[in-house]
């Protein structure tokens, strides 16, 4: 038996964010229309630290995969990262592994690729400008892939600290046809002009004040994933029309929606397979709040392999 071992190295070379965001559009459709089959997520806990496994089954595209995510919060005495992920493409024919690949990049891409295919149905057509905050690695996927469909002159950058900003505004100047970055010193700043917002922190407690919020803009949110966390206030849930990734997920783990007691409008996938709108107006406030779902693991895995097979990415061994 043969599996192909692929790096972070190679899952960036094999999924370029054009690619991800057609798969998440796969993947979200597949999910929507119910020819998807997700597990519940299983858990496991040491004296140490949790190990989680998230399995999805593709029933129309035939992509099989299972994402491992180990988080050890003991770990940085050790030089390790707290969490550590890996991603397993199984061939749906036998059950075989195909193959191991890092998961933390996977996940970074496939959730900036939810947020870039948001963005292409709901944000308006000449959105240019940008509101981020964050200055993470899914501020920068999240980013990268709103450059991927939106023509963006400029970016109003705003994190916890000034330095990480300054960080990433310096690293973004330096991407192909980069955009113009600012760094500002308040989140009325980095809201008030912009046609995109994008909110990708560890924040608790919300970032920005709804009322800020120009007509129009579109909303993304990544950074909370549990009932207690609300990164987005319930002022822009309240202006805004709600589209999530996976009801199911957002109305168990979503603190922006939960604590309000948001209407979950649409699914993401229900868009793209035509059951319910885009935009509907330009004046329109749009919210899109993803949690992350197995679907996309499974769907941009299977990308990754395909491509990397193709490219000749990775190490194959025999097991």
């Amino acid at each position: 038996m043969e599996i192909r071992i692929l790096s972070a190295a190679d899952v960036t070379a094999a999924l370029p964010m054009p690619a991800a965001i057609t798969a998440m559009r796969r993947a979200f459709g597949q999910l929507s229309a119910g020819r998807a089959d997700v597990p519940l997520r299983a858990r496991v806990g040491t004296e140490k630290g949790v190990t989680l496994l998230m399995p999805a089954y593709m029933r129309q595209s035939r992509e099989l995969g299972i994402k491992i995510v180990s988080i050890y919060g003991d770990n940085p005495e050790l030089g390790l990262p707290i969490i550590a992920a890996t991603a397993l493409v199984l061939n749906p024919e036998t059950g075989f592994p195909l193959a191991l690949m890092d998961g933390s990049r996977l996940t970074a891409i496939r959730t900036g690729a939810g947020g870039g295919l948001a963005a292409d149905l709901l944000a308006r057509r000449d959105a240019s400008v940008v509101g981020l905050f964050g200055a993470g690695v899914q501020a920068r996927a999240q980013l990268q892939a709103v450059l991927a469909v939106r023509p963006i002159r400029r970016v109003n950058l705003i994190s916890r600290t000034r330095a990480s900003a300054e960080k990433l505004a310096a690293e973004i100047a330096a991407w192909p046809h980069a955009p113009a970055v600012t760094v500002v010193n308040t989140p009325r700043q980095a809201v008030a002009r912009a046609d995109i917002v994008i909110a990708a922190t560890t924040s608790s407690t919300p970032v920005f004040d709804g009322r800020d919020l120009r007509p129009g803009t579109h909303v993304t949110g990544v950074g909370s994933f549990t009932p207690t966390m609300q990164e987005v206030d319930a002022e822009t849930v309240r202006r805004a029309r709600i589209i999530v990734d996976s009801r199911a997920a957002c109305s168990a783990e979503a603190g922006d929606l939960i604590i309000p007691g948001a209407k979950i409008e649409a699914e993401l996938g229900e868009i793209v397979n035509g059951q319910q709108p885009g935009r509907q107006s330009a004046d329109e406030i749009t919210f899109f709040k993803s949690v992350g779902v197995a679907v996309q693991d499974a769907v941009a895995a299977a990308a990754v392999l395909k491509e990397a097979e193709r490219l000749g990415l990775g190490t194959v061994v025999t097991i």
